[in-house]
């Protein structure tokens, strides 16, 4: 079973990249037409200046989650994230042609361009969504056993047409349902394409004896945790085994530890020398409000289980903690009034960059825990440890797709995402995840 959501996708991608360019050239035709010779530099600086703006567009349109298929339906939620990110882009690509010479007339060129990219931007959105959402066009899944999980996966299912999959046949009753070992017929009768399989059923040698035989019947065969990943972006814990662990975390990523470790932390030195006096500002605000000291010291759980020390500014009263570690929650009433306004703006983590210099932390990987809680989540989350294969992060996967975590409940949920990021880890999603919560950041503070 291909990932089809992750091919749909690309669609999407590559879509916007042609109705950009059409747009472009749309408008190149409009004000200069196409015979005149002269021109050749001018439409050449117009595709190189615009080139680099659509790069930037791509990515608001990313953060803005136009490329989740699960969003991509026409509604009211769609609209409002489309006219935001499509207003964000025209403000970012003003600013940028007010600095540009003035050989393409920003100011005329870019607002013919932003109205007729509107329209075929649009149509082209519309277009697709409703063509995601074609009965005819969805992958014919039978769904054997229940679950937590299956149940999950139905109901997103079901809710959501435009991923492409449609159930007509279930065995709620696993490998005990009586029609089990009537699998051919069923496929047959139903234009079964994929069969999806908790773990415990993939286990067992009589079943998958069973759905060998139906293989020649052009029938594709997922397991649940295959298939929740691919729709959830998160791992579910109740669906992994030992095994599937062997094979998709374990794999040790030479490239990324040799190219992205040691350019992160040049990176952060540059932004710690950047950011030297706001960050005196911030010390003498906290001293001036609460004394000394401004920078809280804390022991961390890192790779590998090492302990190391986190530096983070001081944002809680002094000895906040007279019965020991707690955990930190929203808007904890522990903190200071400028600790609050650290903690919301996330002002409070700028000495972490220490921490990336000096090779503790990363810009992105799994949130580090005080070793008291470790202890703790050790005995009652399963695989908890695993967390400690790479580099815990200033921001994480976890980090911008859950809540705030204040308990073991809290902790189980985004272990889940942490090792999603473990088993998918690149430059690519580390990217993704900054701009991501670059976006948290703007949206908290605007």
């Amino acid at each position: 079973m291909y990932n089809t959501l992750r091919l749909k996708q690309l669609i999407l991608l590559a879509g916007d990249i042609i109705t950009l360019y059409f747009s472009l050239a749309m408008m190149l035709l409009l004000r200069y037409g196409e015979n005149n010779i002269g021109l050749t530099r001018v439409y050449n600086a117009h595709i190189e200046s615009f080139s680099f703006i659509f790069a930037a567009w791509i990515a608001v349109f990313y953060i803005a989650g136009l490329y989740d298929i699960r969003s991509s339906k026409n509604d009211f939620q769609f609209l409002k994230r489309s006219f935001y990110a499509l207003l964000v882009a025209a403000g970012a690509a003003v600013l940028y042609f007010y600095f540009i010479p003035a050989l393409i007339t920003p100011k005329t060129n870019l607002f013919i361009f932003l109205g007729i990219f509107a329209v075929v931007g649009a149509l082209w959105r519309t277009s697709y969504n409703n063509l995601l959402g074609l009965q005819g066009s969805k992958e014919r899944l039978l769904i054997v056993g229940s679950g937590p999980v299956t149940e999950e996966l139905v109901a997103a299912i079901q809710q959501n047409p435009q991923l492409g999959y449609k159930i007509p046949y279930r065995m709620n009753g696993g490998l005990n349902d009586p029609e089990f070992k009537h699998l051919s017929q069923i496929f047959i009768d139903h234009k079964i394409s994929t069969i999806v399989i908790p773990s415990h059923i993939k286990r067992n040698l009589a079943a998958a004896r069973v759905i060998y035989h139906q293989l020649s019947l052009g029938i594709s065969v997922i397991d649940v945790a295959t298939l929740y990943e691919r729709m959830f972006e998160k791992v579910p814990l109740v669906e992994t085994e030992e095994v599937w662990l062997l094979d998709h975390i374990a794999e040790y990523r030479r490239a990324y530890d040799t190219l992205v470790v040691p350019l992160q932390r040049v990176a952060a030195f540059a932004l710690f020398i950047a950011f030297l006096p706001l960050m005196a500002v911030i010390g003498a605000l906290i001293a001036l409000s609460g004394g000394f000291p401004v920078v809280h010291r804390q022991t961390r759980v890192g790779k590998y289980g090492a302990a190391f020390t986190l530096y983070k500014f001081r944002s809680m009263r002094k000895n906040a903690e007279p019965k020991g570690p707690e955990w930190a929650s929203v808007g904890d009433p522990r903190t200071t009034f400028v600790g609050r306004i650290l903690r919301y703006t996330h002002l409070d983590e700028l000495p972490q960059l220490w921490n990336i210099v000096l090779g503790d932390l990363s810009f992105v990987g799994p949130r580090p825990e005080r070793p008291e809680f470790v202890e703790q989540l050790k005995k009652e989350i399963p695989f908890f440890e695993l967390r400690q294969l790479v580099n815990p992060g200033v921001t994480g996967w976890a980090q911008i797709n859950y809540r705030y975590g204040a308990s073991v409940a809290d902790a189980y949920q985004k272990l889940q995402y942490d090792l999603y990021y473990l088993k998918n880890r690149s430059l690519l999603l580390d990217v993704a995840i900054v701009l991501k919560t670059l976006k948290l950041l703007v949206v908290k503070i605007s």
